[in-house]
């Protein structure tokens, strides 16, 4: 019955059907938008303009990590957990709030309707009308060759361009490794702080992405004052980029120590051991009959975790839920210099108070980098339409998009998720007996 409701079905199929849409509706927003600004608006005013809709852009993702933070909260796995009469709205809050963002997204485009003039209205309705007459020819040879020969000469110009290619490798690359650190942030928070999975998301969307924005903004505003010239932006963007990965890599400096569990990164005595010589079963445990796929921690009070309360020897438990209390464990009663009390409790031991204060530090961190890192964007992003012919902008931001979603934004996670996987020590299982989701990391390796 257990393998019956496992949920390896088709939850990924809404998922990739939603990032089709999203896609659909904000490919005219970047080539076609932002080229229109730059062709109508002053010259000196274009970075300001690109930088506040950039800017404006990041409070969706702010706002998605303060609401993904609460989300963490509800545990809601829909069709496997029976939500009851208490619970089943709050899922339908979530769908309201959704439409009401949608409909709050149409209300620029239902004031720009307003403001049409009549003979606007009076073309986009003959162009409605004729469309019917004009697709069809659209796929005949006489429109669609000439087009294909166009796009190629077009293309082959703008990929010939040294100085847009180049900045193309190096968007490339930089932004790959930002999607990488995006998308494994909240994990490596958890895993390395021992922050919890609501709070992670909570601190990224308020410390994080706000000093994004407001180094958009400023390097704007910076690009428009000092009227920088392509070589002075190229310089400007550079200068930021590597201050901002320089004071990244004290990252390596305020990491922490594994968590102290029993069997995988310390003996049961409490003692650190190799990665490859972890064993979760022991003398204190060798008659308890443990499976060892098992993942269900409990936190001794020697202050050392264990897989399992049966791993920790327990032979008694007290209350329900969270707050059972697990007693009588003879490793916690094995464990060198512990004269205490031989129980335990659910979850694992929570990091010591230096790794608290390492995380402040890792935060501030964060704070300084990502706004160098942002700072240099709005100027880096102003060299591609100065290097570009003019008729070509368009082209030149479309295929910058489409690179930077399909050879950054898609394989960047995959293969950092499997350089992440690299480091795990103690892998989960599903009902069925198969690998399930990482359950502990080597925090070394991962950091």
């Amino acid at each position: 019955a257990g393998c019956e409701k496992e949920p390896s079905s088709y939850m990924w199929i809404y998922i990739l059907l939603g990032n089709m849409l999203r896609g659909i509706g904000e490919t005219p927003i970047t080539p076609l938008g932002i080229s229109y600004l730059d062709d109508f608006a002053k010259e000196e005013d274009v970075p300001v303009y690109v930088a506040c809709l950039h800017t404006i852009a990041m409070l969706g993702p702010m706002f998605g990590f303060l609401l993904g933070s609460l989300c963490a909260k509800l545990y809601v796995d829909i069709g496997f957990v029976d939500l009851g009469k208490q619970n089943g709205g709050k899922p339908l809050v979530f769908f309201k709030n959704l439409i009401f963002a949608f409909r709050c997204s149409h209300v620029n485009e239902d004031q720009y309707d307003l403001h049409l003039d009549n003979w606007e209205k009076d073309f986009a309705l003959s162009f409605i009308d004729y469309s019917t007459v004009i697709m069809p020819c659209i796929f005949q040879s006489q429109l669609i060759y000439p087009f294909l020969s166009d796009f190629y000469t077009s293309l082959k110009k703008v990929l010939s361009n040294r100085m847009y290619f180049t900045f193309l490798c190096c968007s490339l690359l930089q932004f790959s490794s930002f999607i990488g650190f995006l998308t494994y942030k909240p994990k490596y928070m958890e895993q390395q702080y021992g922050q919890s999975t609501s709070k992670s998301n909570f601190l990224i969307g308020l410390t994080s992405l706000p000093p994004v924005s407001i180094g958009i903004f400023l390097g704007g505003l910076i690009i428009k004052k000092y009227k920088t010239s392509i070589i002075g932006a190229t310089k400007f963007a550079f200068i930021m980029s590597f201050l901002a990965y320089t004071i990244a890599l004290s990252h390596f400096f305020v990491g922490c120590e594994n968590h102290v569990v029993a069997g995988m990164t310390v003996s049961y005595e409490g003692k650190p051991i190799p990665y490859h010589e972890n064993a979760i079963f022991s003398e204190c445990n060798s008659d308890c009959k443990c499976a060892s796929n098992v993942w269900d921690p409990v936190c001794g009070d020697n202050g050392l975790t264990y897989v399992s309360a049966c791993l920790a020897g327990c032979k008694a438990s007290v209350g329900h839920g969270k707050n059972m209390v697990f007693h009588n464990c003879s490793c916690i009663a094995a464990s060198n210099s512990w004269t205490g009390n031989n129980s335990a409790t659910l979850g694992q031991c929570p990091k010591s108070e230096d790794c608290s204060n390492k995380f402040i530090y890792y935060t501030v961190i964060q704070v300084i980098s990502g706004f160098c890192y942002a700072l240099g964007g709005t100027p880096a992003y102003m060299i591609m339409f100065r290097c570009v012919q003019p008729e070509l902008k368009s082209l030149a931001v479309g295929l910058y998009t489409l690179i930077m979603r399909a050879l950054a934004g898609i394989p960047a996670p995959v293969y950092f998720g499997a350089l992440i996987d690299k480091t795990c020590l103690k892998w989960g299982s599903t009902s069925c007996g198969q690998r399930g989701a990482c359950r502990l990391y080597d925090s070394d390796a991962y950091r």
